[in-house]
């Protein structure tokens, strides 16, 4: 059983995590060193963290699939394109230096700021956009996102969202309901690793799943109702923390 001190810790930030995951991905930036903060080994951090973030990320995936931001014609192939990127970019990532990907991030990172802050780069409506070319360009990002996520990981929910926005002209409120579908599914599939492997703490993880469920609930109601007023400082803050941590760990500042 986990002690108290542990769970004083851990509860609040995994319900802050799970909240900004919810509005603009990137939760898992505070989830996991939240893990890794009370103490536990690396691999049991991120099983234990895979299963409470797919407990709450399937009851934000159902509030928006309520209200109706969820296209399944879209939403499966993406899911699809998204988990075998995946597993392809963690083979990469067993023969490529995650060091070399760390720059590359660091130079990509300003950038995609830039967009993010553009009037533009996130809709409060979805554009028009004929089906076929919206399916195609949502494939390349899950494909490309997936890739991502399987070789380094931190913000992918983000650079869904953006992309999707951006690219397939999505409203922030489809584009979140979209992401959550992917994210739920990877969520599975990565927890399954870790749980063949033996590296989660059911008792932890399921008293951290409450505050996850909370977080993702309320930040799911959060942009429901106000859109992308709500979503563009998040990724905002999203991106800066994740620039930050990335010239930490390049700097050997940040383990």
């Amino acid at each position: 059983m986990p002690d108290v001190h542990t769970l004083i810790i851990l509860c609040p930030l995994v319900f802050l995590g799970s909240f900004v995951d919810a509005i603009g991905g990137g939760g898992g930036l505070i989830t996991l060193p939240a893990y890794l903060l009370v103490g536990l080994p690396a691999h049991l951090a991120i099983g234990t963290n895979k299963m409470s973030s797919m407990v709450g990320t399937s009851f934000s995936a159902a509030r928006y699939i309520r209200n109706g931001f969820v296209d399944w014609r879209l939403a499966v192939p993406c899911v699809a394109c998204a988990l075998a990127a995946s597993l392809v970019g963690a083979h990469f990532s067993m023969l490529l230096p995650e060091e070399l990907f760390r720059w590359v991030l660091i130079c990509a990172l300003p950038v995609v700021a830039v967009v993010t802050l553009r009037k533009k780069s996130l809709r409060q409506e979805s554009d028009p956009m004929p089906r076929r070319r919206r399916a195609a360009i949502m494939c390349a990002v899950a494909l490309l996102c997936g890739l991502y996520d399987g070789f380094y990981g931190p913000g992918t929910g983000t650079f869904l969202i953006l992309g999707y926005s951006a690219l397939a002209r999505l409203g922030v409120q489809d584009c979140a309901g979209q992401t959550k579908c992917a994210n739920l599914a990877s969520n599975i599939a990565g927890f399954v690793s870790f749980l063949v492997a033996g590296q989660c703490w059911f008792v932890l993880g399921a008293v951290a799943s409450v505050f996850s469920i909370a977080g993702h609930y309320l930040g799911a109601g959060m942009v429901v109702r106000d859109g992308s007023r709500i979503v563009r400082p998040i990724i905002v803050c999203v991106l800066a923390v994740l620039f930050a941590k990335t010239i930490g760990e390049s700097l050997g500042l940040v383990a």
